[in-house]
């Protein structure tokens, strides 16, 4: 029999060398990696394989991983933006990132408390959040694949993007209050969740402030540069950085937000800005490195092992599926493309904008572990979340570049601007050093 330890080994062995093959025959369809990392996961889980090679259940070993990685993309997505990025918003972006999250939200939560009332109104209200995110990372690959980095209308996917996601975790750390104190939804377990959520984003934006003040200081500066060069332990920047960072998501753990809410807000305080881009730097190209060779597979994979797909198999259930692909899709779908057109972008570009934020991904699917590994979402609804977003993602480019083939221009300019269409690049293939595929921030 084997020991522990063995069937340890034996199982990343086989999730990560699978998902690393599954990933990149993904992207050679054309599809981003984590589809195919989830895939290979679904299959080596409970819906096909797992019975017979003994992972149809996750053991606490993958999931002590499949936590650590959670922690760590949330700091990474954290890490791709950064609060001097908010304040410069511009209006138009602002209310198009706001809109694209709180009006799909509020149709999803209705909508999924009246198809399944056992749920109660929080745990909808859980279901909801998840699908009315729009995954930033994903954006920015899509962004940067279609050949709109640099043009206005990458900028303004990227930018409510990113209020999209903020205001989705925000909205996440309130939820999760409001369930670890144990309340059931009321306008005074609301106002002490946003209490706690308030203090949390104070203690956040009061540390980047001063981090900043302590910069601008010349002697700061110089001592600091001397204590680098005096220290002996290796790479004791990045230390220092993780140790703030724990320290961080243990207090929102604290105040019932749950870990991954001061991951998140943590790498948000990580910028050239805060730590000097002589730190910034280095960190940001090892993470991603050991994020991409290691823990975004292994978190995929792992995560497509807890889905069991057997469980929508049955008509009741696929009929749920099928009615929040719908709602989640055009709901978003909708937003955007009215937004858009309020704006004056025409409707091509409009129509692609509405399909474009329906890509989902890591921080929506890092929400729906945290929920089911605290029990507040059976494997049936976290198997409903993940296929959901699996599908907008899948559709969300298809359905965009078939917008811009509806016009000649709008063709013309799809074809002149994106390698994709000129075989200059393999589709949504990841940056070397980059899980968004942006650019370090300057």
């Amino acid at each position: 029999m084997l020991s522990a330890q063995t069937e340890f080994l034996i199982s990343l062995f086989v999730l990560l060398g699978c998902a690393l093959v599954a990933g990149e025959f993904a992207l050679r369809l054309g599809q981003l990696a984590l589809v195919g990392q989830l895939l290979v996961g679904v299959a080596l889980g409970p819906t096909l394989f797992g019975g017979y090679i003994g992972l149809s259940t996750v053991s606490p070993q993958l999931s002590a991983v499949q936590i650590l990685a959670t922690f760590f993309l949330l700091f990474l997505a954290g890490l791709e933006m950064g609060p001097s990025e908010i304040f410069a918003m511009r209006r138009t972006t602002l209310t198009l990132g706001l809109a694209i999250f709180f009006v799909p939200f509020a149709i999803l939560l209705p909508v999924v408390h009246y198809i399944a009332p056992s749920l109660g109104i929080l745990t909808a209200a859980f279901v909801a959040v998840t699908l009315a995110i729009t995954a930033l990372p994903v954006m920015a690959v899509m962004v940067n694949e279609l050949g709109l980095t640099g043009r206005e209308l990458g900028k303004l996917l990227m930018g409510a993007a990113l209020v999209n996601e903020l205001s989705a975790v925000t909205v996440f750390a309130v939820l999760l209050q409001i369930s670890s104190s144990g309340s059931h939804l009321s306008w005074v377990s609301i106002a002490t969740a946003l209490g706690a959520t308030a203090l949390f984003l104070a203690v956040v934006f009061g540390a980047y402030y001063l981090f900043q003040r302590i910069r601008a200081r010349q002697d700061w500066t110089a001592a600091t540069g001397r204590f680098l060069q005096t220290i002996r332990s290796q790479e004791a920047a990045f230390a220092f950085l993780m140790v703030l960072s724990l320290g961080l998501a243990l207090l929102s753990q604290y105040l019932g937000l749950t870990f991954v809410i001061g991951a998140f807000y943590a790498g948000m305080l990580v910028s050239p800005q805060t730590v000097g881009a002589r730190i910034y730097g280095p960190l940001r190209r090892v993470l991603h490195v050991f994020m991409w060779g290691l823990f975004i597979p292994l978190f995929f994979a792992i995560t497509g092992l807890q889905v069991n797909l057997r469980l929508i198999a049955v008509p009741s259930a696929f009929t749920i599926f099928v009615v929040l692909v719908i709602v989640a899709m055009f709901s978003k779908v909708g937003t955007g493309s009215i937004i858009a057109r309020i704006q004056k972008w025409s409707v091509p570009d409009s129509v692609a904008l509405g399909f474009l934020y329906n890509s989902r991904g890591a921080v929506e699917i890092a929400m729906a572990v945290i929920l089911y590994t605290d029990g507040l979402i059976s494997t049936f609804w976290f198997t409903i979340v993940v296929s959901v977003g699996l599908v907008c993602t899948v559709v969300a480019p298809m359905a965009a570049v078939a917008a811009w083939k509806a016009t000649p221009a709008s063709r013309a300019d799809l074809l002149s601007r994106s390698r994709v269409f000129t075989g200059q690049s393999m589709f949504f293939a990841p940056p070397d050093d980059s899980l968004s595929g942006t650019p370090p921030r300057p």
